[in-house]
Parts: C-alpha cells; structure tokens; sequence
C-alpha cells in the first residue's frame, strides 16, 4: 500500500482516484470544492487536505487532474503548492492536459527538488476511467515511468513512455488533432445519410465494421442523430486542447490546417451555447436533424 495524494476530483480525477482506493491505496485527496471531496471520501475513504501542499506532504506519490497550465501552475509551484512539501525521491504524476512547456518546466522543477515527475495525460474519456480502460502517454524518465506503472496500472488498459518530459502531452496534442477532423467527418457523414433518406441505424449497422469506422463512429453516431450531446469531452475543453496543439505546431512547423478550421467551428458551436456539450456537438453546425439542437 503506498501513501498517495490526488489533487482534482472532476470528471476524470474522481473515477482515477477511485481505482486507486479500490486497489489499498492511502488516499489524501484536495480540491476546491470542499463538499466534492467530502462525498468521495464518504463513499470511498480516505482523507481531506486543506492544501495541495498539505495533501502532498509525506505521501510516496501526488497525482494531479485538474484544468489548465494555470490550475497546474497554482497546485505545484504555488505557495502551497505540492512541489514545496513532497520529499526527496517522491513520485509527482501529472494526468492534465496541458501544453509541453509546463510539463518540461515541472520535470527541471522536480529534478531540482529530487522528485520523480511524469506527465501522463490520459485518452478514453469518462466512460474509460471509469470503467479503468485510459490509455495514457507517459513523458519522463525511465525511473519516473518504471516507478509510476505500477500505480497507473489500476485504471488504465494502455501505459505507453512516449520520451523526455514533455512527450506525454505532445502525443495527447496529436490524438486531439485526429479527433478534431474524424468527428467533423462524422458530423458530415450523419447529415448526408439523413438529407439521403437513409435509416441511420442501418447505415450504422452496414458501416460500424468497415475502412470509416472510428471509435467516435461507435460511440457518437446514434447520439449525433439524436441530438443527445453530454456523453464526453466538453467542446470548452477541446478548444483549449486544440489550442495548445496549434501553439505547439507555430514551434516545431507542423502545418495543422484541418484541426484549425475545425477548432473554428468549435467555435462555432461554443457561440450557439454548445460550449458544456460534448464533442459531437459539431453537427449542430450542419443543416438537418432535430429540431432545437
């Protein structure tokens, strides 16, 4: 049983640490929201922290899920950040999403501290940290990655170490980038079958094994022609993935002229109030389909 910290309990962080408590882990958990905290631990166990640098101290590892390079920034190098109490030799992973450089400077951070730091932001959504299935990219050392297996592990069906630090996120830019043009085509292949008078689940059932399928094929097509749009990741927080992306690309001069038209009409949707709904959303752009979408 190791001593842990998780500091974030959002759509992701929760069902993480969960696993985690499941598995004879020591949980210290932080967040903002008090009261969040108070029902996992009634449900789940453990031991509320008033600061991330509280929850950290003494604890063999932190975790951290939480929102953006300035959340991450506030809960590790804050005043009473993580990184001001974890010990010498301590493990700090990372499962936001943020951008190379942040995660570049916590690992020069860590090692000046002696901490082992690995940013490992995750792929498989809600569903998938729920049901343990994430696929994470791992950036970092060797010794960050061999001594933070063990513990992802729990909730996670796929641990790869992309590289250096930093490597993690870059590889998450890259699968938001894949994402952004197949749920577009998607959106498009949706509305063209209905404008043809097909029925959707036939068309589905003819296609879902085919070259065009996709897991968002899978898990949005029926939700797409519904017009149902709360079953995964926010349009919100796809802008600012793909935003990072595409600040990312201006560095290394990769040319990204699909995921920049697409994040134009994330935009879009954010604009007709879709900002909250999940990804698929996109659709509503496209004449057709329900009303009120």
């Amino acid at each position: 049983m190791a001593k842990l910290a998780f500091i974030g309990l959002g759509a992701l962080g929760a069902p993480i640490a969960r696993h985690l408590a499941a598995a004879g882990h020591d949980l210290r958990l932080y967040t903002r929201t008090r009261a969040k905290a108070e029902a996992w631990i009634a449900a789940y166990g453990g031991a509320i922290a008033d600061s991330p640098a509280d929850a950290a101290h003494d604890r063999d590892a932190v975790f951290t899920c939480v929102g953006t390079d300035d959340d991450l920034a506030e809960v590790t190098l804050g005043r009473a950040g993580v990184f001001r109490t974890l010990r010498a030799g301590a493990l700090f992973v990372d499962h936001t999403t943020v951008s190379a450089r942040i995660a570049r400077q916590l690992a020069v951070e860590g090692r000046d501290l002696g901490l082992l730091v690995l940013d490992a932001p995750v792929t498989g959504g809600e569903s998938g940290a729920r049901a343990g299935a994430l696929s994470v990219m791992c950036g970092g050392t060797a010794r960050a990655f061999a001594a933070a297996q063990p513990l992802i592990a729990h909730y996670a069906r796929r641990i790869v170490h992309i590289g250096a630090a930093g490597a993690g996120q870059t590889a998450k830019m890259a699968n938001q980038i894949a994402i952004a043009g197949i749920v577009q085509s998607l959106a498009e292949a949706v509305r063209f079958a209905e404008a043809a008078g097909l029925d959707l689940a036939r068309v589905y059932e003819a296609i879902e094994d085919g070259a065009g399928s996709s897991w968002q094929m899978r898990h949005y097509w029926r939700t797409m022609a519904e017009g149902a749009f709360d079953h995964g990741l926010a349009v919100d927080w796809m802008r600012k993935d793909l935003g990072l992306a595409i600040d990312e690309a201006r560095g290394n001069g990769a040319a990204l002229p699909v995921a920049a038209l697409v994040d134009q009409f994330f935009a879009e949707v954010q604009r007709m109030g879709g900002g909250r709904q999940d990804t698929s959303a996109l659709v509503r752009r496209l004449p057709g389909g329900k009303a009120g979408q």
